[in-house]
């Protein structure tokens, strides 16, 4: 018997739509786990507008804060994160996103890429985070 693979999107109402053409996750099952592959998440309200203009601290809560709501229509936590990845427009920020960040992951935190970036979509954005989440589906 071959291996039942299937895949959806999700855009949880608890935070801002995709304005564009993405979603902000995929989720794979296959065989009573998951992943989900979370889009990178900036740093917008739940009507999309920018939190914390010029704020590193403010925008790196916002951006967990969504991560979290998208992970928990997911069934998931931060706990099953496998994988982190951050886009920063100034690395001399890196302490404030730090101390956000260290809030939200485990004491064991998943592998992680850190990458700084002239720009991101949104010109005032200081930051923008992905996040790939392993889970079980008790199927």
């Amino acid at each position: 018997m071959e291996p039942l693979v299937r895949t959806r999107t999700v855009n949880p109402d608890s935070i801002a739509p995709p304005a564009g053409n993405y979603s902000h996750a995929v989720r794979l099952e296959l065989d009573g786990a998951a992943l989900v592959f979370v889009s990178g998440q900036l740093p917008l309200d739940t009507r999309g507008r920018l939190v914390g203009e010029g704020d590193m601290a403010r925008q790196t809560e916002q951006v967990f804060e969504n991560l979290r709501a998208i992970l928990e229509a997911n069934g998931a936590t931060f706990r099953d994160v496998v994988k982190v990845g951050s886009y920063v427009t100034d690395m001399s920020q890196l302490t404030a996103m730090r101390e956000v960040r260290v809030r939200y992951l485990p004491e064991e935190p998943p592998a992680s890429t850190l990458v700084g970036v002239s720009g991101l979509v949104l010109p005032d954005a200081l930051l923008e985070v992905d996040v790939v989440a392993a889970v079980a589906t008790g199927s």
